[in-house]
């Protein structure tokens, strides 16, 4: 009984730990036969097609294949977001006639929660780069990465060790040291969408250590834009069986905004209790990580009654796609790789990482090496992932740039945009993120292990 309940309590962590943005092994991605197809995406033309490489030029490149890790804790979660995400890009871009011809070939690392470093070792043995993937307990294994000097664009990180660390460009906006990617969005909810409750918001998360640094600095960010935190609190990571003392809380505390940190499974049942008791908050930040159907199937008695609200921060809405071609294309490749997966937040984020990748890489030709990727892509300047994201410059560290971030509400007719007056496009952009004057650590750079980036080939 006791193994049972601590392999409960991992889970709801590592379910904790997704909801804030996964045995290790080679598994080729299934690619689905059929005509040559183009290799254009969104505005994009050409990031994958035919060609005629020659060489093995690096680690994991032959003539004919590209070994691309890809982490993910499906093991243990049973989250397939990323995994479906790769199996759909790669099986479109090799029907198109792959990297210069090369296949993608995506090994599935899967980190199974507690197996980050092993599965990053067996990665810095075997891949050319890592793509489009996300673990919980990402910081286990970054100093493996560096000192293999491993690059990755992965679609979330989590860990402060290994938010925005040396070899790792983040084809979202989120990822940035130092700084509250949500502050704009925050300001939005408690000064121009509903000023009333800036005078009484509530933080509550799950029971984790990654979990409650972000409790704390929303609490900082949140309280230097005027607003007052009336309740805080921690609900165990395994979740809870009532939650209505929470509720019963939350009403007494006449809390009017909800930050919501965790599993959004939780946030459901919370809800439909706070809706049962005829307590109607102004607003609930669900986090982005609820962008999908499956939240919306679970709050469907509460949907009506209250304000749910997620910031994608600057990735592109799937009820833009008639007007984002890009946005109807990931549908389009959806419904012909993966006609029964959810297009969610994370599928999104790890799209976008690939699309960066597969630039990225055609650029670089036969002699395809890691520092040709990694350096082609730092060039981008305006970086939009074909359309399905607001303008990044890649070139400079995002804490230093403006941001863009664009608002979903939760109906019972599905995630809608909001209200919230977009300025260039599908995003409101020009916010320029709050800088954190707590130390809450530091990314780890090449130098923590004695490298440099003069060592990346």
């Amino acid at each position: 009984m006791k193994s049972h309940r601590i392999g409960i309590a991992l889970l709801a962590i590592a379910l904790l730990v997704a909801g804030c943005g996964r045995e290790g092994g080679a598994s080729e991605t299934e690619s689905t036969a059929g005509p040559a197809v183009s290799g254009n995406f969104g505005d994009l033309s050409g990031i994958c097609g035919p060609g005629s490489a020659k060489s093995a030029s690096a680690q994991g490149v032959t003539a004919s294949e590209i070994e691309i890790g890809m982490f993910s804790d499906i093991g243990f979660t049973k989250n397939p977001d990323f995994v479906d995400a790769a199996k759909v890009f790669t099986s479109w871009c090799n029907a198109a006639g792959g990297i210069n011809g090369r296949k993608i070939v995506t090994n599935l690392r899967d980190t199974n929660f507690m197996e980050v470093r092993q599965r990053m070792l067996e990665s810095c043995r075997e891949d050319f780069f890592l793509v489009g993937g996300s673990a919980a307990l990402d910081g286990l294994g970054v100093k493996d990465r560096l000192s293999c000097l491993l690059p990755e664009f992965p679609a979330q990180v989590t860990a402060t060790a290994n938010t925005g660390s040396d070899l790792q460009l983040s084809a979202g906006a989120t990822v940035a040291e130092n700084v509250d990617p949500y502050s704009g969005f925050h300001d939005w909810l408690i000064k121009d969408a509903h000023p009333n409750s800036a005078e009484s918001v509530g933080i509550i998360v799950g029971d984790s250590p990654i979990t409650k640094v972000m409790s704390d600095k929303f609490t900082e960010s949140l309280t230097a834009s005027g607003a007052t935190i009336t309740y805080s609190d921690l609900y165990p990571a395994a979740g809870v069986s009532d939650w209505t003392p929470y509720a019963q809380s939350i009403k007494a505390r006449n809390v009017r905004g909800l930050i919501f940190l965790g599993d959004f499974r939780y946030l459901a049942k919370l809800q439909d209790v706070l809706t049962g008791m005829d307590y109607r908050l102004d607003w609930i930040d669900a986090n982005a990580n609820s962008y999908n159907s499956t939240y919306l199937d679970a709050t469907k008695s509460s949907l009506a009654a209250q304000n749910n609200y997620v910031d994608l921060s600057g990735t592109t809405p799937l009820d833009a796609a008639a007007k984002v071609p890009a946005v109807q294309q990931v549908r389009d490749l959806f419904e012909r790789y993966a006609p029964d997966s959810d297009i969610t937040f994370q599928v999104l984020r790890a799209f976008q990482a690939w699309v960066l990748f597969a630039k990225s890489a055609t650029a670089c030709g036969d002699n395809l090496t890691r520092a040709c990727v990694y350096d082609t892509a730092r060039k981008e300047t305006a970086w939009t992932g074909g359309g399905l994201q607001a303008p990044v410059d890649l070139s400079r560290p995002l804490a230093e740039q403006t941001r863009c971030f664009n608002v979903q509400k939760a109906t019972p007719d599905g995630w809608k945009t909001a209200d919230f007056a977009p300025n260039n496009g599908a995003f409101r952009c020009g916010f320029t993120p709050y800088a954190y004057s707590k130390d809450f650590g530091k990314p780890t750079t090449l130098a923590d292990v004695g490298k440099t980036m003069n060592d990346l080939k």
